[in-house]
């Protein structure tokens, strides 16, 4: 008697179908393996900007610094000032670069009343500060003229090269930036010398609008 095998199960059938075609499909969908490493793309340079130039602030006399001053709301301010002004001793020739410089880094945002009045204060401050000339006008800054202390600087050679009067941070203060030379009583020469005064708007009625504040 001959036995018949029996007949095989279509589930197994079906399960090894799909196994094969799973396989099938991974051998074609597997990308083969490079020869050689591929080649990194170079790599981008990185645009650099030069640092914004310092917004003025307390009052200085730094001597040699750069006369920029900037709005920190302004990206358009991101350019080095300090390149686009004149050398050191250059005199009187490099002062409307050293003007514009500022004007530049630092709009305007006075009334033209407001910063013809602060510019006039703000200069003829720093001229009694620093050659002692006019501080009688002051006497709240500087005191009794017989007591108040020696001017470190000649005012045969001081001279303004710039000046901006711009608010400061409310409707109700501003600073005048200054930016001058002079000579100091060692014989000294320098230009290019930073000092802010900075004021605050008072009563319109009789006195000045604008009353400078000491220096810190």
């Amino acid at each position: 008697m001959v036995t018949t095998p029996p007949a095989r199960s279509p589930r197994l059938l079906l399960i090894a179908t799909l196994v094969l075609a799973v396989a099938g499909t991974l051998l074609l969908t597997v990308p083969n393996a490079p020869s050689t490493p591929p080649t990194a793309p170079p790599r981008a340079a990185v645009p650099t900007s030069a640092p914004p130039a310092t917004a003025p602030g307390r009052r200085s006399g730094q001597s040699g610094a750069p006369a920029a001053a900037t709005a920190a709301t302004s990206p358009a301010q991101t350019a080095d000032a300090s390149a686009l002004l004149p050398p050191h001793g250059e005199g009187t020739a490099g002062d409307r670069a050293i003007q514009k410089s500022l004007e530049d880094a630092w709009p305007a945002d006075l009334a033209a009343a407001d910063e013809h009045q602060l510019l006039k204060a703000g200069r003829g401050l720093l001229r009694a500060d620093a050659t002692g000339i006019g501080r009688t006008q002051w006497p709240a800054l500087f005191g009794n003229p017989n007591q108040a202390i020696a001017p470190a600087f000649a005012a045969a050679r001081f001279r303004i090269q710039a000046a901006i009067a711009r608010s400061q941070g409310s409707p109700n203060k501003a600073v005048v930036h200054l930016v001058w030379a002079g000579t100091d009583r060692g014989g000294t020469y320098t230009d290019r010398r930073i000092t802010d005064w900075y004021f605050t708007r008072t009563s319109t009625k009789g006195a000045s609008p604008w009353t400078p504040q000491p220096p810190t």
